[in-house]
């Protein structure tokens, strides 16, 4: 895919994060019949097969605004006890378009040498402790799959959603993130204007469940 396959024509300025190399697969591979909105449980075994049959890895300044590509995204939620760790980006967070806002989950993308020889688990548990400073013990839960084509960022991503439940309740983060604290879903939806629109999605599913 070359530089010029953009939604709009243009060509993004890079930097050395834009040109690293990350996990896509073209739209039509994910939604063959069509897109839907909203965090949606699948069988992750049939989209994993799809990631694995049709996966690609180019630099992701040409696909943050074309619209043909899906990145691939783990998106952890942590629950310990019945309460979520909530946390805020930066305001001087790498994407721009996130900063400031409220997220339920850790998420990152994915270049080659994350995924060689690993499965979707050992990607979450990767981008966790990337984000996170947690020793405590930890289970793994799918949640589902999560889509939204409401908004630039949505539009060029999709999210595999985890639950790990702590067995403790110490935990911290670091890089972007300016603070996070484990509140229960009822005083998370004080802040439910201010969460990215993942992190509402999140919200909304777990309100379910």
């Amino acid at each position: 895919m070359s530089q010029t396959q953009t939604a709009n024509g243009s060509t993004p300025a890079f930097t050395d994060k834009w040109n690293e190399r990350i996990l896509v697969v073209k739209r039509e591979h994910f939604f063959p019949e069509g897109s839907w909105n909203g965090l949606k449980v699948v069988d992750f075994d049939r989209y994993l097969t799809i990631i694995q049959n049709k996966k690609e890895f180019v630099a992701r300044g040409p696909v943050e605004t074309d619209y043909t590509y899906k990145q691939i995204i783990p998106y952890l939620v942590f629950e310990h006890e019945g309460s979520y760790f909530l946390m805020q980006r930066k305001a001087t967070a790498s994407e721009s378009r996130l900063a400031s806002k409220y997220s339920l989950g850790i998420g990152g993308h994915l270049r080659e040498e994350d995924i060689a020889g690993t499965n979707l688990f050992a990607w979450a548990k990767r981008e966790f402790e990337e984000e996170i400073q947690y020793s405590g013990a930890l289970e793994i839960e799918p949640l589902g799959l999560l889509n939204d084509d409401s908004n630039d960022v949505g539009k060029v991503h999709i999210g595999f959603v985890f639950l790990l439940k702590g067995s403790s309740p110490v935990i911290s983060v670091k890089s972007e993130l300016a603070r996070g604290e484990l509140l229960s879903l009822n005083t998370c939806k004080a802040r439910y204007a201010a969460m990215e629109t993942w992190s509402q999605l999140v919200f909304n599913f777990l309100q379910t469940r």
